[in-house]
């Protein structure tokens, strides 16, 4: 058979594919993917509600220029209470870059060290987490320790832990996903031992220090810890498809945050100007710039944008179990971001 041939079957077959592929993807995602776009921030909010959304909020910093906000939809739908930028949100995962700054910082003051182990810091999991003997302080920073994630336990959903040591449980005496640092596995056990690593370090909670070496020198006043430091009120309602629950009064442990000062963290943390001399580059060697968040009712998005250098954060507040509303929140900020380059560009 000729290469031509070869090539010609080929392309027919990848259409084939592509076209029946649709028929699997949910038709409310190719609605938003190939709607025109609209003509400002505010109009795709106001199309990503009609689309299924509750709620959203979005933030916007484009260096030199005041920031700017929006919101869309319903801060509690309950109570009719309008979605407005100044909500506190669930941040859930993106905690994750608060807890690897607070740990470059006790590394660079030589409190904790990028090489020691699980096992030397925490003996008595030894024996319930493989390989923990080799697993270093790096590989839990960068997802490469292989210690399984506890989401992923089969009766973390149907049977949800009342509590940390519960929640650590279901990543305990379980077979590794792999040997450690030959792979890569996002893991939300990692952090949570790295949490509690730097409280055993210090001997008080790590949200303080966050709060102390952070937040207050960055004027952040509006990120909490917990959901017990904050008013309820003020708190962005958390909505899963289908079931009528508010999941904002669950407690996660994770930080809240408003979308502003998320937005002025994640400037300085790019900028570097979070660091003290030599943590910048402790930082750089073990995670990431940007992050994205997931919980239950509450889905978040945290970027840094260079080629405009420009922060925008999106906040929405729906889930649901086919996790197709993840893929519409990419899509719609997507969107959001070309229609800000858009303007940059004009």
């Amino acid at each position: 058979m000729k290469k031509k041939q070869i090539k010609r079957i080929l392309r027919i077959v990848f259409i084939i594919a592509s076209i029946t592929s649709l028929f699997f993807v949910p038709w409310i995602l190719v609605k938003a993917w190939i709607l025109p776009l609209p003509d400002t921030v505010q109009e795709q909010l106001n199309e990503a509600i009609d689309l299924g959304f509750d709620g959203m909020i979005v933030y916007v910093d484009q260096a030199g220029k005041p920031p700017e906000f929006y919101a869309a939809g319903w801060h509690d739908r309950k109570n009719k209470i309008p979605a407005y930028p100044q909500a506190l949100f669930k941040i859930a995962s993106i905690t994750k870059l608060y807890v690897a700054v607070a740990t470059a910082k006790l590394v660079k003051a030589e409190r904790l060290s990028l090489d020691k182990t699980l096992a030397d810091y925490f003996p008595k999991l030894a024996g319930r987490i493989e390989n923990s003997e080799k697993i270093s302080l790096r590989m839990m920073l960068q997802h490469r320790s292989g210690i399984p994630n506890f989401i992923d336990h089969p009766d973390y959903w149907t049977k949800p832990p009342k509590n940390r040591q519960e929640t650590l449980e279901y990543a305990l005496d379980l077979p590794a996903d792999f040997e450690p640092g030959e792979d890569y596995g996002y893991s939300n056990t990692n952090y949570m031992l790295i949490e509690d690593l730097i409280d055993k370090t210090l001997g008080y909670p790590h949200q303080q220090f966050i709060k102390e070496e952070i937040l207050i020198p960055l004027g952040l006043k509006h990120t909490f810890g917990s959901l017990s430091e904050v008013d309820i009120d003020d708190v962005m309602s958390g909505y899963y498809v289908g079931v009528e629950t508010d999941f904002k009064t669950e407690d996660t442990g994770l930080m809240l945050a408003t979308a502003e000062d998320v937005g002025i963290f994640l400037r300085a943390l790019n900028d570097g100007s979070v660091f003290d001399e030599g943590e910048q580059e402790i930082y750089s060697s073990v995670y990431v710039y940007e992050h994205t968040g997931l919980l239950v009712g509450y889905q978040s998005i945290a970027k840094y944008h260079k080629d405009i250098d420009t922060i925008v954060i999106q906040f929405n507040n729906t889930t649901n179990f086919d996790g197709y509303d993840w893929n519409l929140a990419e899509i719609i900020y997507n969107r959001i971001v070309k229609i800000v380059r858009r303007e940059i560009s004009s």
